[in-house]
């Protein structure tokens, strides 16, 4: 469940990196109203569409084994993981819906009304280098629709001279498709939440810290895992054309053990390179023991019974700085290949 909540803070962080309606304010503004240099941008933004993504792998899978084995039916062709529309609702057709979580009367948002606001500060800090920018982040809760996610053969990359930038994949109907859809779709929504960032020395010790509360915590819903293996004929469902099989989940919720809200720290830190080693992001995760819980499974089709909820009480990972010991939270390292 961390991971959806990863994956919320990163569409926040998103949000205000590529926002191009904003208001700010310079430092003499902000010195005349709130007597501290610095500088504060507020993002208004309502809602952002995202038509299609694609991340590309330019080399696929190493052709390895025989038919059966682990890893068998590699061919080293370029393939992507692409996120589009489902055909319904706010994602018929567009593949990431992000807006302003307005649940309970606005009660998950800023006092601002802004999707976020940042307070911007430079400082020289200590010693050699010391010099570091602080950039503290309030987001308001949001309300996060992900579209159909699949895996589709890629497009070649745009010739020197060509028309467009866009390289996209074979995931559209008609000859010479190449597509499997592994998600139907899912929702989330998150309350408010606080980042500080540091670009330098980063003094905190991270590039990123969270540190906050999820006001409601997170629910995430509508959630369906395809298994198109199982797929015959055309797909849909009518006798002799058997439906892809789905796992579909009508809500998940996450909070902290005995509490509607969810405590979020974490530290985010890219490292670079060193010896053979070409660099990482490392996200530490500290957060205390949450409880789940699972409501409406259904097996095969959405449209099939429901097999009940499912809650888990006072879930709570570790990792072991050494062996034999043993720190609440977890280590997530990510890297390219």
């Amino acid at each position: 469940m961390k991971k959806f909540t990863k994956l919320a803070l990163v569409s926040s962080l998103a949000i205000s990196a590529n926002a191009m309606a904003m208001q700010a304010m310079d430092d003499a503004s902000l010195g005349a109203t709130t007597g501290q240099d610095g500088i504060n941008i507020g993002i208004g933004i309502s809602k952002i569409e995202i038509e299609k993504l694609y991340i590309h792998d330019n080399d696929g899978l190493a052709a390895a084994g025989v038919a059966g084995d682990a890893g068998f039916g590699g061919t080293a062709t370029a393939g992507a993981i692409v996120i589009k529309g489902n055909g319904t609702g706010v994602t018929a057709t567009k593949g990431i819906v992000i807006g302003a979580n307005y649940d309970n009367a606005g009660a998950f948002l800023l006092a601002s009304r802004n999707l976020a606001d940042l307070q911007i500060d430079s400082d020289a800090g200590t010693g050699a280098n010391g010099a570091f920018i602080n950039i503290a982040a309030q987001v308001s809760g949001l309300d996060i629709n992900i579209g159909e996610i699949g895996v589709t053969a890629s497009n070649a990359v745009p010739a020197a001279g060509a028309t467009s930038i866009r390289r996209g994949g074979k995931d559209n109907a008609g000859a010479g498709q190449n597509y499997n859809a592994i998600l139907s779709g899912l929702s989330l929504k998150t309350g408010q939440m606080t980042a500080n960032i540091q670009l330098g020395a980063a003094p905190q010790g991270a590039m990123i810290k969270l540190n906050t509360k999820m006001v409601g915590g997170l629910e995430i819903t509508n959630l369906g895992i395809l298994d198109n293996s199982t797929k015959q004929g055309t797909g849909d469902g009518t006798t002799g054309n058997r439906a892809a099989g789905e796992i579909f989940v009508e809500s998940i919720k996450v909070a902290d053990a005995n509490s509607t809200d969810l405590t979020i720290k974490q530290s985010v830190s890219v490292i670079g390179k060193e010896g053979t080693n070409n660099g990482y992001i490392r996200m530490v995760s500290s957060s205390g023991p949450i409880d789940n819980y699972v409501k409406g499974i259904h097996l095969g089709s959405r449209t099939a019974g429901s097999i009940g909820d499912v809650e888990v009480q006072g879930l709570q990972t570790y990792f072991s700085p050494a062996q034999g010991t043993y720190v609440p939270g977890s280590i997530i390292t990510i890297s390219g290949r």
